[in-house]
């Protein structure tokens, strides 16, 4: 049977196996990136591509999905693909994380990254009325890197800490109203090289991971967990895992290096 198209004028993209396609579809189509119809998803540099061929293998099994490592949760319960953070309000924008993992103990959120934070930066503020809720103490290191953020008083060249601060109140909101623990991942990646092959400059890699080591300082205790998680140790632990080697090895070889 002919797989269905992706979108009008668009070849159905190429996933790996064992990834269910209608349902990585259908998340895509949800999605406020319009990856597939913009063509960004076909970029062999692609986030998203990577992101949903790796935890699209996991929504129809979530029970083979570990839990992340050194990430505070219990085994996968439920795996979502592009869900929408909502924030304590209505109306406005709010974030999207690329994965939600549901455990009995904590909802996670995950913002997948792997050559963005070497481009250019893309300008992102806080226009959300942050400032009309008591949040608490949990979220007290949270509101100081906002309020920083927001006066220029703190810059970062290659992390955009913005998104991340966003997401860390909309996960909050969400997991609060499923009585979990909420986790926000950072998954990033450190390649050595460009899919072109150029090399992609040692000198920004390091700065960016200064830099979640930074913010991860900054946050840390609070009501968001905030874990960084690096591609390569992720693959790395599904590679030891029988059941999970081979998707492991298929990742590694359509999308390295990481």
């Amino acid at each position: 049977m002919d797989q269905p198209s992706a979108a009008k004028g668009h070849a159905m993209p190429d996933f790996l196996p064992d990834v269910p396609v209608d349902a990585v579809l259908a998340a895509l189509a949800r999605s406020p990136g319009n990856e597939l119809a913009s063509g960004k998803f076909d970029s062999p540099e692609s986030s998203a591509a990577l992101a949903v061929n790796a935890f699209g293998r996991f929504l129809d099994a979530p029970a083979l999905l570990p839990a992340l490592p050194a990430v505070p949760m219990s085994r996968p319960e439920q795996v979502a693909l592009s869900v929408e953070m909502h924030f304590p309000w209505r109306g406005g924008r709010h974030p999207w994380c690329d994965v939600a993992l549901t455990s009995a103990t904590s909802f996670v959120g995950i913002c997948a990254r792997r050559y963005e934070p070497f481009r250019p930066a893309k300008a992102n503020r806080f226009a959300e009325p942050f400032d009309s809720l008591d949040w608490g103490e949990g979220m007290a290191r949270f509101e100081a890197l906002r309020a920083a953020l927001t006066r220029g008083a703190l810059t970062y060249r290659h992390l955009d800490a913005v998104q991340l601060v966003k997401l860390a109140y909309g996960l909050r909101t969400q997991a609060h109203k499923r009585a979990r623990g909420a986790v926000l991942v950072y998954l990033h990646a450190a390649p050595a090289t460009w899919a072109s092959g150029k090399p992609v400059d040692p000198a920004s890699i390091a700065r960016h991971g200064a830099e979640v080591e930074d913010l991860a300082r900054r946050i840390k205790g609070q009501d968001v967990a905030f874990v960084p998680l690096r591609w390569s140790d992720l693959l790395a632990q599904w590679a030891a895992t029988p059941a999970l080697a081979p998707h492991a090895k298929a990742l590694q070889t359509r999308f390295g290096p990481f």
